[in-house]
């Protein structure tokens, strides 16, 4: 089973739930697997310390033109969804920060004058670590192209466990990409105008992905009512609330697992994961 974490924005405190939720999901006797798809800011390492065992880069195969046997038909870049590869009846430019890797051009090259040639774009790290099997996937610095990383990572997903997918803040590709399907979403917002705003869109999308799911607000007590209501008239379920406490700040700065500090915080996400080992099986929770 995959269980995706997303909010609609960053800094809602996904990545705590993510973390928090799979020690639980350990603590019930479950095999859980936590996997970092949050490819350009990975910090799931940082609270679950794990070692790692093995790396694999991530390769995307970006297209070569030899230009002498090149017959300027223009083929490649009437395929191009994306305008990666260009040609005027000339020989083709190559736009390599735009190529998605699909390998249409080389395709449909009548003359095979295309060829493709792997680029390393990041890099998949797993290991082991607080009982949880670790996977985290880091995109190579200043490449825009995350989704092919972020799938590389859900490649390592298994059958046998119940997989937190830890993802991107937002509602853009990289999140669908993570999202896609994930039997169950935990969207994380917090009661504030601007949670609730982009708690909204979250919604949307995830409604959009036909992905059943559920709210966690964290810090809860501060702000208003909106995300709440807006819950209770959407029929949407609250899985979770979490109260504002600053020894769960104090405790995240410092690298450490809140949950080992403040024990009410720890016995919340053991009936959090009490709720998604319930969860194969179930529809229409959003």
């Amino acid at each position: 089973m995959n269980v995706a974490i997303a909010s609609g924005k960053g800094g809602t405190g996904k990545t705590t739930v993510a973390v928090h939720l799979a020690l639980a999901l350990v603590r019930r006797g479950e095999h859980a697997r936590y996997l970092d798809c949050d490819v350009e800011e990975p910090n799931g390492h940082i609270f679950l310390k794990p070692r790692i065992m093995s790396s694999e880069a991530v390769n995307l195969l970006i297209p070569h033109v030899d230009e002498k046997a090149c017959v300027a038909c223009s083929r490649c870049g009437e395929v191009c969804e994306f305008h990666a590869i260009v040609s005027f009846r000339t020989t083709p430019l190559v736009f390599p920060e735009l190529c998605h890797g699909c390998g249409g051009c080389a395709r449909v090259c009548p003359a095979g004058a295309i060829f493709e040639v792997p680029s390393s774009i990041g890099v998949v790290d797993v290991g082991h670590g607080h009982g949880i099997d670790f996977v985290r996937g880091t995109l190579n610095v200043g490449h825009p192209m995350s989704p092919p990383v972020i799938r590389a990572v859900k490649q390592h997903a298994t059958r046998d466990a119940i997989n937190v997918i830890d993802c991107p803040p937002g509602t853009s590709c990289p999140v669908v990409t993570a999202v896609r399907g994930c039997d169950y979403v935990i969207l994380v917002t917090e009661p504030t105008p601007f949670g609730h705003h982009d708690l909204l869109i979250a919604i949307e999308t995830v409604r959009e992905l036909g992905c059943p799911f559920g709210v966690v607000i964290n810090r809860c007590d501060i702000g208003d009512d909106r995300v709440l209501r807006t819950c209770c008239e959407q029929g949407i379920d609250v899985l979770l609330e979490i109260p504002e406490n600053r020894r769960i700040a104090e405790a995240t700065s410092r690298g450490e697992l809140a949950g080992e500090v403040i024990a009410d915080l720890a016995q919340s996400f053991d009936v959090l994961a009490e709720r998604v080992s319930s969860f194969c099986g179930l529809e229409g929770a959003g």
